[in-house]
This record gives C-alpha cells, structure tokens and sequence, in this order.
C-alpha cells in the first residue's frame, strides 16, 4: 500500500494556505505547514512549522525535518506572499525589498529545497502563486508586481531545468479573494479590479484549489512552465 502523499504549503496559518491545508488533508495527505505565526490547525497528519521564508537556515531546517520525518515530499505550494499598496513614488526601499524577500526569494529557496528532496524519486510537483495584478500591470502595486513577475520568470526557467527530473513547476495567479491580504484595499479599488475581469467577480478557494488539484495530479506530468490566471484577465 502506497503511503500518502506529503504536501507543503508555506503562508499556511490562514488565508488560502489554511484553506488549501484543510483541503488536503481531508484527501488524506500528510501536509505540513510553515509561515510566521503558529497554527491553530490541528490533525493527527498536520505539522506545522514557524518560520520566515527569507531565512535560507530556517528554511533549509524545515526541509531536513520533512526528508527525515516524512521520508519524502510529493508537492510543494508556494503560497506565502505579502502585498503592499502604494505608488512608486511613495515606496520606500525597505518595504520593496522586504516584499521581494518573501515572495521572491521566498519561492526560490523553497522550490530548490524541495527539488532537491524530489529528485531522488523523479517526481515531484511544485506550484507557485502569482497573481492577475502581473496581467493587468496594477497601479500603486510595483513592488508586488515586480516580485510576482519574478516569480513567473523562476516558474518557466526552473520548469526547464527540473524537467528531466520529472518535477513539474506551474504557477497559479488567483483573482481577488476575500481574505487578510486584500482586506485594507479600498472596496472601490477592488470594484474596480474585478471589472477588469471577464468573469466580474471575487474568487473562491474553490477555484484556487481546482487548478492547484489539476497541476499536482499524476496524470499532469506533461504540464509545466505554465501560469494560469483565473477570471478571465
């Protein structure tokens, strides 16, 4: 009998991380969580870890844990992010930099940790999350557009490089969902950015689990180096 699979998700104490936790551990994954605050998450195939994605000890720390406890990994999620909204003009270096620190940087040392881990059984899904305000090129979002925009850029360099490993590497680019990231945004500026979509309204973990279901299936081997948006941008 097969053991299940172990799937990670950074960013996984609430939002769509929590979201997506719940989602596969009721399919009966063994998942294990990190962000920078603990969980109040608790399941018999739950773990969870407190830690920054920036922090390439930390992280390199939490990848040993899964190679000896879970004896493997099967999928990563790259989940975490953090947004800031505000003109260029009016953007000061630390928070540019500290947003591309996590959603960056962030990504990367989590995807090349888990390739690592990956490759020895030559397969491995790894999703990364992007979002539509890249398509749109969304005013007073420079700084989380250029880290997602790199995020991008990683997905269809990495794809390359691990596919003879038989690790595929997609990104995801959810439309606006009603959780912590969004909820400072002025409900006129989100009216507005929903307007831009085709299909005019907010998204569902729903619909962000549903893509992230197809891109982590078996039968999926053949798809990689993709970025799907949802909405309709």
């Amino acid at each position: 009998m097969m053991s299940a699979p172990v799937t990670l998700i950074t960013g996984a104490s609430r939002g769509i991380g929590r979201g997506l936790a719940e989602h596969y551990l009721r399919r009966g994954n063994r998942v294990v969580g990190c962000s920078r605050s603990d969980s109040d998450l608790h399941h018999d195939a739950y773990t969870h870890s407190r830690l920054d994605v920036r922090n390439e000890e930390q992280v390199k720390e939490l990848f040993a844990m899964v190679r000896k406890d879970m004896g493997g990994l099967d999928h990563l999620i790259n989940n975490a992010g953090i947004a800031s909204m505000n003109h260029s003009l009016l953007t000061p270096v630390a928070t540019f930099e500290k947003i591309l620190g996590t959603n960056t940087i962030g990504s990367f040392l989590f995807a090349r940790e888990a390739a690592k881990i990956m490759k020895r059984r030559r397969i491995g899904r790894i999703v990364n999350f992007t979002t539509v305000a890249v398509r749109l090129k969304l005013e007073g979002e420079a700084a989380y557009v250029a880290s997602k925009s790199a995020v991008e850029a990683l997905t269809e360099v990495m794809a390359r490089e691990l596919a003879e490993l038989g690790i595929t590497v997609n990104a995801l680019g959810p439309t606006p969902i009603e959780t912590d990231l969004i909820r400072n945004v002025p409900k006129r500026k989100i009216d507005a950015l929903l307007q831009r979509q085709a299909i005019p309204r907010f998204g569902t973990l729903e619909d962000v689990a549903n893509v992230v279901d197809f891109f982590l299936d078996p039968r999926s081997d053949f798809v990689t180096g993709q970025v799907l948006y949802l909405g309709g941008v």
